[in-house]
């Protein structure tokens, strides 16, 4: 739960967050230590706590998109001002508006529940028909009318991928990017339209900045790992795939393909041993194989065929002993 906060707020937000509490922390300990000889400093606590609670609320809010952001400044401002009028004007009353203000909150997260726009369920229905053409049109729409939300754009390079219009995918990833910098999933998902394309250098860019923003997300570590070993970087590669791998990749047929890519690694460095152990796991993995055949069948995976049948078709060849770590570089 902290983690997946920590990447909602981005590196420089948490940072933010970090240094505020730490200050009104050590505000409030300081006043602690006055507080019976001055009677003031019980005020500059208040204060503090104030400082805190209102800091927090603009850290948070700031990460959000602009519909959600004008959802929640809806329903905490009224209780942040609520509670300032009281402590200035009824100091009694606080743990009564205190209660009311938690309990507005409460009231407001279901209030105000955020819909989903109609485009997206069109756009939706559209995909699950391959009507790709229909699906980005009604996205197209939507970001006419929200053009500063990044994950209209995240939707609709999605649907572009599974039709298999690369660019214009790549266009809206980098879009992302420039909207959202700190988000991880945006540079994630550029560096994986360049390594579909084929620009392995300027996927391995995409993905250390991926990496740099969520180095404990097995995506972006993964990812990383999977383009040194396109790049024909088997140090760095083993660094990242065994990362990835202890932070435990759900899925089979990604946790098989990490030890291919471990297997070539380690093949390239002439430590055959490694290879050995990596095919092993590999053959242990099976099922993941079988995975990726059944998804290659779809009719909406032939961007996926072109990418990742001839890794498929080499991890099978080492599992049934039709092909030697010695000739895997």
């Amino acid at each position: 739960m902290l983690k997946q906060f920590m990447l909602f707020l981005g590196p420089n937000r948490a940072r933010a967050l970090f240094l505020l509490l730490g200050f009104t922390g050590l505000g409030n300990l300081l006043m602690n230590v006055i507080v019976n000889e001055n009677a003031w400093a019980r005020d500059v606590q208040t204060i503090l706590v104030f400082v805190f609670l209102i800091g927090t609320s603009i850290i948070i809010i700031s990460a959000l998109d602009s519909y959600e952001r004008g959802r929640w400044i809806g329903i905490i401002a009224p209780v942040i001002g609520a509670l300032l009028l009281c402590v200035i004007f009824f100091p009694p009353a606080l743990p009564i508006v205190l209660g009311g203000g938690v309990g507005w909150i409460f009231a407001g997260v279901f209030l105000f529940r955020p819909r989903t726009p109609d485009e997206y369920k069109k756009a939706v229905r559209a995909l699950r028909k391959s009507e790709y053409s229909e699906a980005v049109k009604n996205m197209d729409m939507l970001i006419k009318t929200e053009p500063d939300n990044p994950f209209h754009y995240r939707f609709r390079a999605e649907v572009l991928r599974v039709w298999g219009k690369l660019p214009l995918a790549k266009r809206d990833y980098k879009k992302m990017t420039d909207l959202a910098p700190d988000m991880a999933v945006a540079w994630n998902g550029l560096a994986e339209i360049e390594l579909q394309i084929g620009d392995y250098k300027a996927a391995h860019v995409a993905a250390l900045k991926s990496y740099q923003l969520a180095p404990d997300e097995w995506v972006a570590v993964y990812n990383l790992g999977a383009i040194e070993d396109r790049l024909n970087i088997p140090q760095d590669a083993i660094e990242h795939l065994r990362h990835a791998l202890n932070l435990k990749i759900p899925d089979a047929r990604h946790r098989m393909l990490a030890h291919l890519y471990l297997a070539r690694a380690h093949a390239r460095l002439k430590d055959y041993s490694s290879a050995e152990e990596a095919v092993k796991k590999i053959q242990g993995l099976y099922s993941g194989i079988q995975e990726w055949r059944s998804l290659m069948k779809s009719d909406q995976a032939t961007t996926l065929r072109d990418f990742i049948e001839a890794d498929v078709n080499t991890a099978t060849a080492l599992a049934d002993g039709d092909l030697s770590v010695q000739e895997l570089q």
